[in-house]
């Protein structure tokens, strides 16, 4: 047998016989579905539907933040998953996104497949997550979950935003890649999608291509002096160390004004489940800085 791919002829067999077999209607609740977009996963989750296969999760569980209940099988790597693991699973369904949209041909081998475009460079990706999120829960026969849980969506973000008061704020939602370089979240990202929903405004210029502008100098963030930083983890563990040694980004506006905010963690290409998370951590964030400002 071989990892990766390629199936063999013997797996393609098994699951040729696999799909004649499966309902091809309307899915049941209990149906078994699996996925290899993060987005989609905790979607999944979030409506209270975990699939049977998903991929990377313990890279998963360090990024979105999310638990994940026993017994999903890990596909490997998104980009090149295991699809023996996969036909294992017994997926009757996979929900699958535009980024790996290639794979397309092979995971249908194994089980239908539906897929979703999430993110289009320039485009904002809320509605197309909304969009995402009923459609799901649709073919799972659990329209009223999709419902509930965006209500609730709603609820905390008006709720985090009366946290907040002081609407206007600037905010720059980064990531840092080295002391040298950072990436910005635009208005095309989940990130960046919070932002209004908290009555706060992205520093972000612009588009920045569904995830987050081109690696940028850090020279740059000169130029954003009454806005605060948002540095949204991963974040290397030596970094921090090195930038507070460093003379430069310590003369930096925002650096200097004390309007640094270190976060954990958040999915970049995450869907509302993130862009929530990320809202959560920000608040929390703001918040603690402007009671430490008050003495």
């Amino acid at each position: 047998m071989r990892r990766g791919g390629t199936l063999s002829r013997r797996l393609l067999l098994a699951a040729g016989v696999a799909m004649a077999a499966a309902p091809r209607g309307r899915a049941a609740p209990s149906t078994r579905v699996a996925t290899l977009d993060w987005a989609i996963l905790e979607t999944l989750l979030a409506l209270g539907a975990p699939p049977v296969a998903a991929a990377e999760l313990v890279q998963f569980r360090a990024i979105a933040g999310e638990a994940l209940p026993a017994g999903i099988a890990d596909l490997g790597l998104r980009g090149l998953p295991n699809l023996e693991t996969l036909l294992l699973a017994r997926p009757r369904l996979i929900f699958n996104s535009n980024f790996y949209a290639a794979l397309g041909p092979r995971l249908a081998a194994i089980a239908p497949v539906e897929s979703f475009t999430l993110y289009l460079p320039g485009q904002a990706p809320w509605a197309p997550m909304e969009a995402m999120t009923r459609a799901v829960a649709a073919r799972l026969g659990r329209a009223e979950a999709a419902e509930s849980y965006l209500d609730s969506v709603e609820a905390a973000f008006s709720g985090l935003r009366a946290q907040l008061g002081m609407p206007g704020e600037t905010v720059l939602p980064i990531n840092l890649g080295d002391t040298g370089h950072y990436r910005s979240f635009g208005f095309d990202s989940m990130i960046g999608e919070a932002l209004p929903r908290l009555g706060l405004v992205n520093a972000s210029p612009g588009s920045t291509r569904y995830s987050a502008a081109a690696p940028l100098g850090i020279e740059s963030l000169a130029g954003y002096g009454t806005a605060s930083l948002a540095i949204i983890g991963p974040t290397a563990p030596d970094i921090r160390a090195r930038l507070d040694a460093s003379p430069f980004w310590q003369d930096l506006p925002p650096v200097r004004a004390g309007r640094v905010l270190w976060l954990p963690p958040v999915d970049p290409f995450g869907a509302i489940p993130s862009s929530l998370r990320f809202a959560r951590l920000l608040v929390e964030a703001l918040c603690a800085a402007r009671m430490s400002a008050r003495g």
